[in-house]
């Protein structure tokens, strides 16, 4: 018998503890996490879970604002009565006997002859006021918000407005009386106008004041 009759006469070997291994199945590799769809399922899942929050803080929210509108407007009952009770004052300015003839905004500065410099007043509305009984006009200029004085002097006729060096909207005068401190005092102004129509129409309106003060000066 020759080897090859003898091998076609050999059986098959039964399938037993020395057969080969089978490949593992795709369950093994999902017992261990191998399997390659799960983070795909996790990331949905986590997404789902991250609009269900979103959800949910902006339904609390919602609830929030709706509380605090009903709560807006809502008499609890409760009434406090005042422990002092005030009386409404009357804060005059001293220009209650005076009506307006001009007014213009402006920036006003004052020479300071210690420092010898220019400071600022302030900015504001410079007014002519003309007294209902005397006929004198004053100028008083008020600076914004604080309403401090920042001049405050009659129109007298000596006073002359001299054009300020290198500006066409702005005037220099001295004057001997000026009360916006207090006490009357010798003091040199510098006033600024927005535009060069607005400096010449303060300069008209000024001399046109002194000449009224001067003819009420006559007639006493």
């Amino acid at each position: 018998m020759s080897f090859e009759d003898t091998k076609k006469g050999e059986k098959a070997p039964v399938s037993g503890s020395n057969s080969l291994p089978k490949p593992p199945t795709s369950n093994v590799f999902a017992m261990f996490g191998g399997d390659k769809k799960a983070p795909e399922a996790k990331k949905s899942e986590s997404a789902e879970d991250e609009a269900a929050d979103e959800k949910e803080k902006k339904e609390q929210r919602e609830r929030k604002e709706k509380d605090e509108k009903s709560t807006e407007g809502e008499d609890d009952g409760i009434h406090f009565e005042p422990l002092v009770h005030l009386d409404k004052v009357d804060v005059k300015n001293n220009e209650e006997d005076e009506d307006v003839t001009f007014k213009m905004r402006a920036k006003m500065f004052r020479f300071a002859p210690d420092a010898k410099e220019w400071k600022e007043r302030g900015t504001g509305e410079v007014r002519f006021l003309k007294h209902k009984k005397t006929g004198k006009v004053r100028l008083i200029m008020r600076r914004d918000k604080t309403l401090k004085v920042c001049a405050n002097h009659y129109l007298a006729p000596e006073y002359v407005l001299k054009p300020n060096v290198g500006s066409e909207r702005s005037w220099v005068y001295t004057v001997t009386g000026d009360v916006s401190d207090g006490s009357p005092a010798v003091q040199t102004f510098a006033i600024r106008f927005g535009s060069k129509e607005n400096a010449e129409k303060f300069k008209k309106e000024f001399e046109e004041s002194q000449k009224e003060n001067e003819s009420t000066h006559e007639k006493e």
